[in-house]
């Protein structure tokens, strides 16, 4: 199924409440699947990227709460509008910090020269999914 055809099965509904609790579903589990990985392999991933197995490790345990925290917003039969908004930050602060951490503090390797900005865009792609959700329920 390519991303276009997920993104639409998703989107396809009346209700934006249920749009917006799906998108924020999507971005819990690719996080908190993230989150594991770098968790879990924290050395080897670091080896591919390029980047310290501590560093990634600490971000895997963040990243795993973190989706467990949107994963539980996603649940809400009515996501409050402050907790979207925060993800939403949370997201466009992630993805700028991942472009700046690429540029000035990070000397990766080739895979870490194209995931970094790739899981940078698709936390941007989320980031904008939820804000025109939430924008449809407040509409």
């Amino acid at each position: 199924m390519s991303a276009t055809t997920m993104l639409g099965t998703l989107s396809r509904t009346d209700r934006p409440q249920t749009m917006l609790r799906r998108f924020l579903a999507l971005d819990a589990i690719v996080t908190g699947a993230n989150g594991l990985v770098y968790a879990i392999d924290s050395k080897p991933v670091g080896e591919l990227l390029g980047v310290g197995s501590g560093l990634l490790f600490e971000l895997g345990i963040f990243l795993v709460v973190y989706g467990a925290a949107v994963g539980y917003l996603a649940t809400r039969k009515q996501p409050p509008a402050l907790g979207v908004k925060a993800v939403i930050d949370a997201n466009a602060l992630w993805a700028v910090l991942s472009i700046v951490a690429l540029l000035v503090w990070f000397s990766p390797t080739t895979a870490g020269a194209v995931w970094i900005p790739v899981q940078a865009m698709t936390v941007t792609g989320f980031g904008v999914l939820q804000f025109l959700s939430l924008r449809a329920t407040t509409a």
